[in-house]
């Protein structure tokens, strides 16, 4: 079993930047990918991709985000990250981050974004 927390979340102006980190309670290294998925709290939204890292270290981000956004995951510190600039009121929602083992998907308990003048 591993238990994902996830910190780093708050109350940001739009065009200001927040860091999630993602802090996994044994090593990520063998983890196939990692990432972050983001669900805002509205009658029938879904829950979106985000950004995710591979093992290998490819990334993949999602068009609402690129530019903006960077994924990243330090194995020695067995933590994720997701750099977020330039945020809009958009990217208000709950993040979430997840690590799939190729057997098991692992999620956080999530944390919330808010972009807000």
């Amino acid at each position: 079993q591993v238990q994902l927390v996830e910190s780093g979340g708050g109350l940001v102006q739009p065009g200001g930047s927040l860091r999630l980190s993602c802090a996994a309670s044994r090593s990520i290294f063998s983890f196939y990918a990692m990432g972050w998925y983001r669900q805002a709290q509205a009658p029938g939204k879904q829950r979106e991709l985000v950004a995710s890292i591979s093992n290998l270290g490819s990334t993949n981000y999602a068009d609402s985000v690129k530019d903006r956004f960077t994924i990243s995951r330090d194995n020695a510190k067995n933590t994720l990250y997701l750099q977020m600039n330039v945020l809009k009121p958009e990217d208000t929602a709950v993040y979430y981050c997840y690590a799939d083992s190729r057997l098991v998907d692992y999620w956080g308990q999530g944390t919330q974004v808010t972009v807000s003048s």
